[in-house]
């Protein structure tokens, strides 16, 4: 299929792109799925409480097993006492399982939601940046103009040297490659915006 192409000019051309990523058909139950395990695995779990056998303090009984008329007890350690282990706790960072996504799911999801910013007309294509634009003022000129104010920009490596500086500081922008982005990404911004040489890059990959 074809799809738009831009210059910083404005100027439209068209180019020649994958069906299977640009007009897939979208799974929402997959993305739901590869969003859930994506942000349970960003999750930091450092709570802890101690166990047991982690309580200092001696073992031995209380009192005798029998002849006393109380309960039966071991340890000041056991979790019915103050100061005792805690039973069923939080066992820290290690303790969690990482939730595995396979390859396929991320190379599908990222097809469907690619395809879905294509449908809703949030997907930008434009020439490779092939001067270096170093005021951050004039990237942000760009950026009102192409109506791209919050996006994710993924870029080949040659573009990224030539613009990340000038729109680091621009606010609700994120530059980055193909390499380096997720289905979180893409979901997080109104618009995904490709170079010529990112998206020919990205076909490769997926």
């Amino acid at each position: 299929m074809k799809i738009e192409k831009l210059d910083l000019k404005g100027k439209k051309t068209s180019i020649e792109v994958l069906d299977k990523i640009f007009s897939a058909k979208v799974n929402h139950k997959l993305i739901s799925n590869v969003l859930y395990k994506t942000n349970a695995n960003y999750k930091k779990r450092r709570a802890k409480t101690k166990q047991q056998n982690e309580v200092s303090g001696p073992t031995s009984k209380i009192y005798a097993q029998k002849g006393t008329g109380n309960a039966r007890h071991a340890s000041r350690k056991a979790p019915i006492f103050v100061g005792g282990g805690i039973a069923h706790g939080p066992k820290g960072e290690l303790a969690y399982k990482v939730r595995k996504l396979n390859k396929s799911e991320k190379k599908q999801s990222i097809a469907s939601l690619i395809s879905d910013k294509n449908k809703n007309k949030n997907l930008i294509i434009f020439n490779d940046f092939n001067s270096e634009i170093k005021k951050t003022k004039e990237m942000n000129n760009i950026v009102k103009k192409f109506e791209i104010t919050n996006s994710l920009i993924i870029l080949d490596k040659k573009s990224k040297d030539k613009i990340e500086k000038s729109a680091r500081n621009i606010p609700n922008i994120k530059i980055t490659d193909v390499n380096h982005f997720s289905a979180f990404d893409i979901i997080k911004y109104k618009k995904i915006v490709f170079t010529e040489s990112s998206l020919k890059e990205l076909e490769k990959r997926y």
